[in-house]
């Protein structure tokens, strides 16, 4: 079971199903990602999303997704929170790839194994296992005991845009897109607004990621991401990122499960 369905935890879910393990994610009733392109998270708006292959179906209730689950697609299911789904016994394995980066309402005993994905979790306190999200040679890393590194603040380096590459609501309102996810854009250009507020791009490059249109967003939240390195493909492929980090998982489940390779 993933606690969230944004990129990374997609890439959680590629590898988990490459193993063919039935796999259900919690979402919630208005997903904020803004990697919709390769989110399985967008199954809740969109009733199902196909992702390099991996596909996911929105469904009412968990014995129907569990079901699906055990059919070989991932169910996806409206609810933020595990107690709300009613199950009579607990998960095998839960993990947490809501990337709040900070301690929501996860426990180590939600699960027989629950996995953490980056800032905010500790491994043998709130889970038995952390993984590493931050770039660098430990991303994708397995940690037992203490924590990831902390949240810096700023995004990874991404052909040589860091900060400036995100897109963040100049205002409180309803989004508006004038170009869509693996469009070109020039800097300056006008890609769209927040209730009359315009969003331009800050250089040039493709629209990697876009909250979906007509979202209600508060001032500030990262709604958009421009990759300067002009490739609209990668726009629609599994980030090296996101798989490394459902390695990490794959890895940590097989170990809690004592499971070989």
């Amino acid at each position: 079971m993933l606690r969230g369905g944004g990129d990374l935890a997609t890439g959680v879910a590629w590898h988990l199903r490459s193993l063919r393990w039935p796999v259900v994610v919690l979402e919630l009733p208005e997903p904020l990602t803004v990697r919709r392109a390769v989110a399985l998270s967008s199954a809740v708006t969109q009733g199902e999303a196909v992702v390099q292959g991996l596909r996911a179906v929105l469904c009412e209730s968990s014995v129907e997704a569990v079901a699906a689950a055990r059919c070989g697609v991932v169910a996806v299911l409206v609810a933020p929170r595990l107690a709300s789904l009613g199950l009579d016994r607990r998960p095998e394995v839960v993990v947490d790839a809501r990337m709040a980066k900070r301690s929501l309402d996860t426990a180590i005993d939600d699960a027989e194994t629950v996995v953490g994905l980056g800032p905010g979790f500790t491994a043998g306190l709130d889970c038995h296992a952390v993984v590493e999200t931050m770039r660098g040679p430990d991303l994708g890393r397995v940690i037992w005991q203490g924590r990831a590194q902390p949240d810096t603040g700023t995004p990874a380096d991404l052909g040589g845009r860091s900060a400036d590459r995100v897109l963040r609501a100049p205002a409180a309102g309803r989004v508006a897109w004038r170009v869509g996810i693996g469009d070109l854009v020039s800097e300056g250009q006008r890609i769209g607004d927040v209730s009359g507020t315009v969003v331009q791009a800050p250089f040039a490059g493709v629209l990697r990621g876009a909250i979906r249109d007509g979202v209600e967003v508060p001032a500030g939240l990262k709604i958009g991401d421009v990759d300067p390195r002009g490739d609209p493909d990668a726009c629609w492929k599994i980030s090296d990122k996101a798989m490394a980090v459902g390695d990490g998982v794959r890895r940590a489940v097989l170990r809690c499960r004592q499971t070989p390779t």
